[in-house]
């Protein structure tokens, strides 16, 4: 582990920031993409006819949505596990991280690149029957390859660790980053075998026809356990960095690794409850992985207490009286809690969303509408942005062995406003416009100016307006993150919290991870194998593939 005064290696550091800022590239990208799309849905602008309005939203989705936050989170990690174990990566990890992002950024351009030349307008989800390009698949493939050797190598520095220090409880970060590649490594494989086995040979032309409930089955095993591939790396910033940036300590490290299992138990088995208004899966499997859903409520909840616990705790330590006194103790001025800590709070209305998303009645009321899509603007667009935002305050000047200025903290709170602001506009608008019955995934239209259509214009304008401040908001992250890269130089620390002395024990149990993958491995199984069994054995006659742009 790194001294408080040890500056990382230099290669080390080039890994991390390679990822960190082609994150935010990425970032840059879609949020262009963004407003255009808001802009164009609002019926504010018209676009050329050379650009459409589903290739900006494909553009969107899918450089925000995967490529910002899976390069940002292995660029995490890498910083994390670094500093946790060993302060420098072995060379056969430093070397898997660089091959894995070669191979990510190929694919990425190949992405970008055929998504611009409208032969890959399928929306991130990549439905089919809708059939991009061959090579937009075949893109795919060398993103999520890419990924499985940044996971690998994790592991393997984690497993180097464990194995020189006999008997000793492994960082909890290191833990984390591993619980973290491992939901990513079981849930790709889902997705890779749907575009292997299925969208590459439809897309050749090697097979006529594909089964379409079976490709969307295997996309969401991937689907709603990337909700918490982007989620984990935000809890651990909150469980480990931020007490240690409020001059605290941990509330409980069992309770934090408790959670992170139940999250890695509870988050991979629950795909169906995306496809609840689809029909070819029995109404049962559907609800078993329901219920699986709701288990995740309990290790955020354990989450919530355990934040909140450390705030109090340390605020009580500073001589906070009354009952919410200890408010006045954190450190609103400091952009590295204020990020995170505003991403927390959004994450309270953002996670009941999901419990209505989840619910099958209330589902049917939401499903494909606007709603869907204010849901998960708060959840990864908000809790997750504001949080890896925060993060960047820190992490770019560690690397760099730069500082934070008191100029660079008040721009950072005045981008995390504008950020709130706009997301409180835009999200806002899809919740209640979704309620209206305002469908998602379309382009400006008044339907031939129906009533009911005419009667959502409004809150399309201000979803624009929201999308707007929001690009604003992009701009200004953009502009901090160079202003942090110019920053005087200087050490700045690589925050890691020490747990409470009073705690209990972690209990070794937790670290058995032949145990939990076995559990996790029958938790798949009871989940999907007699829903894909019967989608094999009854195909149906099989679609087509279409371009429908």
């Amino acid at each position: 582990m790194l001294n408080n005064e040890q500056a990382f290696d230099r290669r080390d550091s080039a890994l991390v920031l390679a990822h960190i800022l082609f994150a935010f590239l990425a970032m840059l990208l879609g949020g262009v993409a963004g407003l255009l799309q808001s802009l164009v849905r609002s019926g504010t602008i018209t676009l050329p006819y050379e650009i459409g309005y589903y290739q900006l939203l494909t553009a969107h989705g899918v450089l925000m949505a995967l490529i910002f936050t899976t390069y940002f989170i292995i660029g995490f990690l890498y910083s994390g596990v670094v500093k946790t174990l060993g302060g420098h990566l072995l060379p056969i990890v430093r070397s898997l991280g660089w091959l894995g992002y070669a191979l990510m950024t190929l694919g990425t351009v190949i992405a970008t690149i055929l998504i611009l030349l409208n032969k890959a307008t399928v929306l991130y989800t990549f439905y089919a029957p809708m059939m991009a390009s061959p090579w937009f698949y075949v893109s795919l493939v060398l993103i999520v390859v890419g990924s499985w050797m940044s996971g690998f190598g994790i592991i393997i520095q984690y497993r180097y660790w464990k194995r020189t220090h006999q008997g000793k409880l492994s960082p909890l970060f290191a833990f984390m980053s591993v619980v973290t590649m491992l939901m990513w490594l079981v849930a790709t494989l889902g997705v890779a075998i749907e575009v292997i086995f299925q969208l590459i040979p439809l897309s050749f032309g090697w097979v006529e026809t594909i089964n379409v409930t079976l490709s969307r089955t295997l996309f969401w095993y991937f689907g709603h356990p990337l909700v918490y591939f982007w989620l984990l790396p935000a809890y651990m910033c909150w469980y480990v960095v931020i007490p240690r940036i409020i001059g605290g300590k941990l509330f409980s490290d069992a309770l934090a690794r408790l959670a992170f299992i139940m999250l890695l138990l509870f988050s991979i088995p629950v795909g169906l409850h995306h496809q609840l208004m689809e029909p070819g899966i029995s109404p049962v499997w559907k609800f078993v992985q329901v219920v699986l859903t709701f288990m995740v409520v309990i290790p955020s909840l354990m989450t919530a207490f355990s934040l909140f616990a450390t705030f109090e705790l340390h605020g009580r330590t500073l001589g906070a009286k009354g009952l919410f006194g200890w408010l006045k103790k954190l450190p609103w001025k400091d952009v590295r809690f204020f990020a995170p800590f505003m991403g927390m709070l959004i994450f309270i209305p953002a996670g009941a969303g999901g419990i209505i998303n989840a619910s099958d009645q209330m589902n049917a009321v939401v499903h494909n509408t606007l709603w869907v899509t204010g849901h998960f603007h708060l959840t990864v667009a908000t809790s997750v942005a504001l949080t890896f935002f925060g993060i960047t305050y820190w992490l770019l000047p560690a690397m760099t062995g730069r500082v934070l200025t008191p100029l660079l903290h008040k721009l950072g709170i005045a981008q995390t406003i504008t950020w709130l602001v706009g997301m409180f506009f835009m999200s806002g608008a899809m919740h209640l416009v979704g309620l209206f019955g305002s469908p998602r995934r379309t382009s400006y239209t008044t339907y031939q100016d129906h009533p009911d259509t005419l009667l959502w214009m409004p809150y399309h304008v201000v979803m624009a307006i929201g999308g707007t401040i929001l690009f604003i908001g992009v701009l200004m992250m953009i502009g901090n993150v160079v202003l942090l890269l110019k920053a005087p130089k200087g050490y700045t620390e690589y925050p890691i919290a020490e747990v409470i002395d009073s705690a209990e024990p972690t209990p070794a149990i937790l670290e058995r991870w032949g145990v939990w993958t076995a559990v996790l491995v029958v938790l798949i199984l009871i989940a999907y194998t007699a829903p894909v069994m019967e989608l094999l054995n009854n195909p149906g006659t099989g679609a087509k593939g279409m371009v429908t742009w």
